[in-house]
């Protein structure tokens, strides 16, 4: 008889109360390959499967048999590659210095040319074949199930496939491809010359973009408008050539729209998920339709923090402070409490995960910053890194991390290889829904008023950030593609105007909302997700799809929890959008959104009684 989940969370959680950073509290990577001479055993592998591959050209249509003999070696060569992809990219995390590990990277992305090229042949020979004969392929062989949906995404691609020669030209030249991201990255990371900054404090900092995230929280105002003006002032100074580089990127985008034959950019981009243009637009018409929501935000932010009137340099500080600690063991135990609403295997699963060693907890010297999650290992588990610091916004991030190692749990263990990975499209929606549970598990034990508007002001930023924000750079994203799309030039100085007029717009600064300097409207230069093109707006569609999803589920919905979950086991096994939309929600409707902007108002609400009663 199974456990009760009561049972489940105070029996099974045993939870580590060792010191920071023991090896319990760090990854073992060793459950991918025991040392770097195993992994160099499959590396070997590789080259002979790559080898085998090539026997494969010209005869996968000899017969059902042989088309399935191909097709199991290409998906055996993806499964080992992305086991080495994920212990080689792991090693480099821990530590950003080693020169072994950074080698071991570079030997990967070198593979990972040479598999495109060797594989290059599969595509235009599929499409060749042509849909009715691989659907006898089908019919003669049930084990060829499995690869239905990825043979249909080949095949629904045909108008946009080259022949043979061409996409191995193609894939030849992915390695001069994105010249203009490599270079922004470069410049932004090693060799703009970061001002340095003396606060009120008498601390003196160096505004790289890493202490230009941490300082423009600072407490005192005045600090935070030093630090915003000078760190954008170094962009501005670079502003015609970061605008050369981004110009240079569009550029490629609309090359290869063409090349593709494709009407524009945004279409070739969405039609790779086949995701229907319509729902970028109707995330940009219903943000639009509730600015307002946003503007009352920022109206809350400025009551808070006691400002007459907001400026943009207001946006990041916390709007309550807090002293609360959050050791890691506790964090555990809130996220594993708050999934509980999935169910028993769920809260096991991730327990297992939690006492097994697939998260690498806290920061250390040359250990790679922020927190990801790599689920690719699809023998294996997933891992998590995470720079745990103690406070909530560290148990909000492991939420969101483990969402994400949750959903490749569960579609590793569902799908076979060739459908277990999921598109971004549907990944940021598991993460931000175990966010979601987060912030209902704390508000119910919440000790104080202080304490509730900690979680509260966390959730409401973070909606702010995750969807408003999003959707303001899938604005931007939408208006310079079209622009180079139409064969217009585009210096820098045009595409800060353009930004400009978008940021100012979202943030109500002709109503007086947020004041915002002129001198900002280059932080378009600051974001290098414009370098992977109509990337963001997925973070805005999925978090709403979460909230629609979690009301549904929350209200007891009949089958919205299995619905729900039956999404995340389904991985890729069909195009994201229609998954979803299966699932219950569709994100070319207002629904979602709608949804998402009724929880913003509603925690606000929430927020505003309380501090009526401070009154």
């Amino acid at each position: 008889m199974p456990l009760r989940l009561a049972a489940l969370l105070f029996s099974l959680i045993g939870f580590n109360l060792a010191m920071a950073d023991s090896p319990a509290d760090r990854w073992n990577l060793a459950d991918l390959y025991s040392s770097v001479d195993e992994w160099n055993v499959d590396a070997s592998r590789l080259e002979a499967q790559m080898k085998e591959l090539a026997t494969c050209k010209g005869h996968l249509g000899d017969s059902a048999a042989r088309f399935k003999k191909c097709l199991d070696l290409q998906a055996d060569i993806g499964k080992r590659f992305r086991r080495m992809i994920v212990y080689s990219s792991e090693q480099l995390a821990e530590d950003t210095g080693a020169a072994a590990y950074l080698e071991l990277s570079q030997r990967t992305e070198v593979l990972d040319a040479r598999l495109n090229e060797a594989s290059s042949f599969m595509d235009p020979e599929i499409l060749r074949l042509g849909k009715e004969r691989i659907a006898r392929f089908l019919a003669q062989d049930a084990s060829l199930k499995q690869y239905r949906h990825p043979l249909d995404e080949i095949l629904r691609l045909a108008p946009h496939t080259l022949d043979s020669g061409g996409e191995s030209l193609i894939a030849q030249f992915g390695l001069m491809s994105g010249a203009g991201r490599s270079a922004y990255s470069i410049l932004t990371n090693a060799d703009i010359p970061w001002p340095a900054i003396k606060l009120s404090t008498g601390e003196e900092v160096r505004l790289d973009a890493s202490a230009y995230t941490k300082y423009r929280e600072a407490p005192n105002r005045d600090d935070r408008k030093h630090v915003m003006d000078a760190f954008f002032g170094a962009f501005k100074i670079y502003e015609r050539t970061l605008g050369v580089m981004l110009y240079s990127q569009l550029k490629e985008g609309s090359v290869f729209a063409r090349v593709r034959k494709y009407p524009d950019s945004i279409t070739r981009a969405l039609d790779a998920r086949r995701v229907p243009v319509a729902v970028i637009d109707m995330l940009i018409a219903q943000t639009n339709a509730n600015l307002p929501t946003l503007h009352r935000y920022f109206r809350l932010r400025a009551k808070i923090l006691g400002v007459p009137q907001m400026q943009y340099y207001d946006i990041y500080p916390p709007l309550v402070h807090s002293d609360i600690k959050f050791p890691l063991a506790t964090a555990k135990q809130l996220v594993l409490e708050a999934v509980a609403p999935l169910g028993q295997d769920y809260v096991a699963t991730m327990d297992k995960g939690f006492n097994n060693r697939w998260m690498d907890a806290y920061p250390r010297k040359n250990k790679l910053s922020g927190a990801h999650m790599a689920g690719f290992a699809y023998d294996v588990h997933p891992y998590v890194l995470m720079n745990y610091n103690d406070d909530y916004a560290s148990v909000t991030t492991m939420a969101h991390e483990w969402g994400h190692a949750m959903h490749s749990h569960l579609a590793n263990h569902a799908q076979p290889f060739v459908t277990a990975n999921y598109p971004i499209f549907i990944a940021e929606i598991a993460s931000t829904f175990d966010e979601q549970l987060l912030l209902d598990r704390v508000l119910k034990t919440a000790k104080n008023d202080d304490e509730r508007l900690l979680y509260l002001g966390s959730a409401l930023e973070g909606l702010r950030a995750t969807f408003f924000r999003q959707a303001m750079f899938a604005e931007f994203e939408r208006s310079v593609h079209a622009l180079v799309d139409r064969g217009e030039p585009l210096a820098g100085a045009g595409v800060t105007k353009i930004y400009c007029d978008i940021l100012k717009r979202y943030h109500g600064a002709a109503e007086g909302v947020v004041g915002i300097d002129d001198a900002y409207c280059v932080e378009w230069a600051y974001i290098p997700h414009f370098y992977n093109p109509f990337y963001v707006y997925q973070y805005a569609t999925s978090i709403a799809a979460s909230s629609l999803f979690a009301q549904k589920v929350g209200s007891g919905e009949p089958g919205a929890l299995q619905r729900y979950l039956d999404l995340l086991r389904a991985g890729g096994s069909d195009y994201p959008y229609e998954l979803v939309k299966s699932a219950g929600v569709d994100l070319a409707s207002p629904a979602p959104y709608q949804a998402l902007v009724a929880r913003m108002n509603t925690i606000m609400d929430e927020i505003e009684s309380i501090l009526a009663k401070r009154k």
